[in-house]
């Protein structure tokens, strides 16, 4: 790679149907041809993309690198641009800003937090199993995605009725469809409804749940603002959800494709921590860090970035970087550590624990539930006529079929 340009200039999107179809041949071609490219995104707005590890991992650390939009050269609205009313989480905000939020939630996902709802989910995986009726399933839609919802529901103290909904509007938010950005606004809206009348029926009637201890933030100690309570819990529950059943998901892509994996998991020569951190590096839930601007004039891999301009990072890419890891394409068990699929820095994934746990508790139950698990597709290559989530920014199955 030595000999290839820093930059490569590229007219139109390089987001186009050829890297959904397959992002990671995509990526691989992008990193041989420069570290740092300059396109559009889907929506139209222009954007340098970072594509090896080395040049990722750097910039997410990056102090200079901005979440906060009003750094940008430009007003940033484009296609499925956030309403105001929805901007204020965590995503979007630097230090000291970042800093406050952040602590007003992490103590709900701390590592010692999320091992007290191991009971609760085991109890939760154990039930939807049960449901599970021979010959087969689809454990996208029979596992991976009700578990998710019903953690960080319950978490947060969404209702029951409220849930069938939220999962509308977020398969609308990652749909994309041309005329996507339109009924990502309109999902957005009705979200922002939602949560602005659940919290106000919360203040009248408080309950043990985290959007009921945010409630308190803001009207006993005001550490936070209105807009803030509301885009926050908006942004726990979509990322919740949306990461945690993806992982579920590719884990368990990960654990069928492996040959004896099954058996070594549900024998104890296999630990489902070793699976899951190869799966966060070779099929990341996460595509795409969030977007960033340039705080001013600064390189990248050699590349002047102007100051205002904005920056996308791709992990998958980076995690599939062949100067950073041996084979990337490879599913390999015995790997060191070192990906970047929770990301890296000051916004390290705030439920990677939780995530975590989510997908353990599935994978060592299915094994000892159900020995004979395998894919239901050809016998040839059960894994190829699988459907995935048409999104450059996650990383998520349409459907897992199965038989046991």
């Amino acid at each position: 790679m030595s000999g290839a340009p820093r930059q490569r200039a590229d007219a139109g999107t390089l987001f186009d149907a050829a890297l959904l179809a397959d992002p990671h041949g995509g990526y691989a071609r992008l990193r041989a041809a420069a570290p740092v490219h300059r396109t559009t995104t889907p929506d139209g707005a222009p954007v340098w993309l970072v594509t090896r590890y080395q040049d990722v991992r750097a910039a997410l650390a990056d102090p200079r690198l901005s979440l906060d939009k009003r750094t940008a050269g430009s007003s940033g609205e484009h296609g499925a641009s956030m309403p105001p009313e929805l901007d204020a989480h965590l995503l979007n905000l630097d230090p000291p800003d970042h800093t406050r939020l952040r602590r007003l939630v992490a103590t709900a996902f701390t590592p010692r937090t999320v091992e007290g709802l191991r009971p609760t989910i085991q109890a939760c995986v154990a039930a939807l199993l049960d449901r599970l009726a021979a010959p087969g399933a689809d454990l996208m839609a029979q596992l991976a995605v009700p578990l998710a919802l019903t953690v960080i529901c319950d978490l947060l103290g969404i209702p029951d009725a409220g849930r069938p909904d939220f999962r509308r509007w977020t398969d609308t938010l990652r749909s994309p469809a041309p005329d996507a950005a339109k009924a990502s606004r309109a999902a957005m809206g009705e979200m922002h409804g939602y949560l602005t009348a659940l919290i106000a029926e919360k203040r009248e009637h408080p309950a043990d749940d985290l959007l009921t201890r945010l409630i308190a933030a803001r009207d006993e100690r005001e550490r936070l603002s209105e807009p803030e309570l509301v885009a926050l819990a908006f942004l726990i529950l979509f990322a919740g959800y949306d990461n945690s059943a993806n992982l579920i998901g590719n884990a368990l892509l990960a654990l069928l494709t492996t040959p004896g994996a099954v058996a070594d998991l549900r024998g104890g020569a296999l630990e489902p921590e070793a699976l899951l951190e190869e799966t966060l590096r070779w099929n990341s839930p996460s595509m795409l860090a969030s977007r960033r601007f340039a705080r001013e004039d600064l390189q990248i891999a050699g590349v002047t970035i102007p100051a205002g301009e904005r920056v996308w990072l791709s992990l998958v890419s980076a995690n599939r970087d062949e100067a950073r890891f041996a084979a990337p394409a490879e599913f390999r068990l015995d790997r060191e550590g070192g990906h970047l699929g929770f990301g890296h820095g000051l916004h390290y994934c705030l439920g990677a624990a939780l995530a975590k746990l989510e997908a353990q508790t599935s994978l060592t139950a299915l094994v000892h539930r159900f020995p004979g698990l395998v894919l239901a597709g050809p016998a040839a290559d059960p894994a190829a006529g699988l459907a995935w989530h048409g999104s450059f920014r996650n990383r998520g199955l349409r459907e897992l079929p199965v038989v046991w």
